[in-house]
């Protein structure tokens, strides 16, 4: 057996006679054995988990100022949790699977096309994206309507920042966001759990507010493949499956977009989705949640807020939100 060093300087065992699947078996049972400290300490165990679940080509850091007028104060979740418990259907409906299948997703080249209802439409790549405006940090609450939540430190800026530049016209009431669906990358487009490419929307006046986040990375790096890659959504005040995720296409639109979870299942989920503790959905309380790392024997749920605790209460001014679900 031999030693190769990766590039974080973790040494894993290699051996030039046996198959690239038992190597990787190989490598992610070292991984498992630092992580369990029976290796060596926490600090590696950190860098193991890192290697073990960040599925971009490279982690890269993204440099990003920190914004705490629009920062939780919660304790963030830990990176492992975050990027190894994850809903990202084009890759396996277990949580884990997106940790495990997403490294097949390329991240580059990448185009974002922006069309539709606007006097200037673009074809944007990646590095245009994260050059557009000053990227800021941003810690937000994210939660699931599967009654379990997270704190992440999204990287990115105010989709505004976006819209602004191309300029919709008086015709654009919605924007449509369409995700990457391609079969060769994505093994979970052969299961038809959902109307594939993943689509999802906003009205204009939820896309323009400033909590709405382009997100280019999370934990002061790129996204990791498994939570997005290489651009997604990030709208904290509504459940997560409403920040869509390795986003190509955005579409400035007349009429209400048909989502992906609306046409599945109309009758649970609707277009708004706002978290509301009041509306729940037939499988799952709204009321209470479960915080992802507080997960003891004896650790209550907290208390689910209206609106994931954000002020925005005035976009649905004269609504029904029991009805508008």
């Amino acid at each position: 057996m031999l030693i190769k060093r990766n590039p974080n300087g973790i040494d894993i065992p290699f051996s030039s006679e046996i198959t690239p699947r038992a190597v990787f078996a190989s490598r992610r049972q070292f991984i498992r054995q630092i992580a369990l400290g029976s290796i060596a300490g926490p600090v590696l165990a950190e860098m193991a988990l890192r290697e073990a679940f960040a599925q971009s080509p490279a982690a890269q850091k993204l440099p990003a100022r920190q914004n705490p007028a629009f920062s939780a104060t919660d304790k963030p979740t830990a990176y492992k949790d975050a990027t190894g418990y994850n809903n990202f259907y084009e890759f396996g409906t277990d949580k884990a699977d997106p940790a495990r299948n997403a490294g097949s997703l390329r991240t580059r080249p990448w185009t974002v096309a922006i069309e539709g209802e606007v006097k200037k439409p673009l074809t944007l790549d990646i590095d245009a994206l994260l050059k557009m405006a000053p990227l800021e940090e941003r810690i937000y609450r994210l939660r699931c309507v599967e009654g379990w939540s997270m704190v992440i430190p999204w990287v990115g800026y105010s989709l505004s920042e976006l819209i602004r530049k191309v300029e919709p016209n008086g015709n654009a009431k919605y924007v449509e966001f369409v995700t990457l669906a391609d079969r060769k990358q994505m093994p979970g487009l052969r299961s038809p759990v959902l109307e594939w490419p993943y689509v999802e929307g906003l009205r204009m006046d939820e896309a323009n507010h400033p909590l709405t986040l382009l997100t280019l990375g999370m934990y002061g790096e790129v996204l990791p493949n498994q939570n997005g890659a290489p651009v997604r959504i990030v709208v904290p005040w509504k459940y997560g499956f409403k920040s869509p995720k390795s986003i190509v296409k955005i579409r400035f639109v007349r009429d209400q977009p048909r989502t992906a979870w609306n046409i599945s299942a109309p009758q649970e989920y609707g277009f708004y989705s706002n978290v509301n503790p009041e509306v729940d959905h037939p499988r799952w309380s709204q009321a209470t949640e479960r915080r992802i790392g507080e997960d003891g024997f004896f650790t209550r749920k907290r208390k689910t807020l209206m609106f994931n605790g954000y002020d925005v209460g005035s976009l649905y001014a004269g609504m029904d939100l029991k009805k508008l679900y």
